[in-house]
């Protein structure tokens, strides 16, 4: 199947997930909080599609991001079942499904910022694009966390859901630990991978 094609059925299934999602969620706005994200880049994805083709991976590493959101608006973060089941397996007193979205907030960014980088020539040196890469990682979970910060402010016990700190007191620094986590595995892992897309995508 062409690739155009599978980003088609790709974005269809999102936006199934979404309809799907946002049909009877635990909390409204906290469904929405979660989601805005997908509903910011999805139509920012197609709208630089000609101009500024992602790669395939990439691509595919934001399909994933997109559904983690998703089932955690749908059922607020401290209650998607997969979570329990986790907590289950691992022998934890919280639920942990938090932890691979602040994961994955490292996991995706990292190589949506080394695929920017290497595409415009705007760093030399692997060592120092490993630094760049996971300092803006760190950087845009820092914003993400005064994002709730703010959010915790404005609504107070109404945030609750959004936040999922669920009594933890280090919440805010072992969602950045992870996130930076996931900016490392990435690296580690797919750093080649993402070489021979780039090489693909002929940029």
């Amino acid at each position: 199947m062409p690739r155009l094609r599978w980003l088609q059925c790709g974005t269809l299934f999102l936006l199934a997930a979404l309809v799907i999602s946002g049909i009877q969620p635990y909390d409204r706005l906290t469904w929405l909080m979660e989601v805005l994200p997908v509903l910011i880049v999805l139509p920012a994805l197609w709208a630089t599609y000609r101009h500024y083709p992602l790669t395939t991976l990439l691509y595919g590493l934001i399909f994933l991001h997109a559904l983690v959101l998703i089932m955690g608006g749908a059922y607020s973060y401290a209650r998607v079942p997969l979570g329990f089941e986790m907590a289950q397996w691992l022998g934890l007193e919280r639920n942990p499904y938090d932890k691979i979205g602040h994961f994955m907030q490292g996991f995706v960014p990292a190589i949506a910022v080394r695929e920017i980088l290497l595409r415009g020539a705007y760093v030399k040196g692997r060592k120092m694009l490993a630094f760049l890469v996971l300092s803006v990682v760190l950087a845009i979970s820092a914003t993400y966390e005064l994002i709730e910060w703010a959010a915790a402010l404005i609504m107070g016990q109404g945030a609750d859901e959004f936040l999922g700190t669920q009594g933890y007191e280090w919440d805010t620094q072992s969602d950045m630990a992870f996130a930076l986590l996931g900016g490392i595995s990435a690296l580690w892992l797919l750093s080649r991978l993402h070489d021979r897309a780039l090489v693909r995508l002929g940029r």
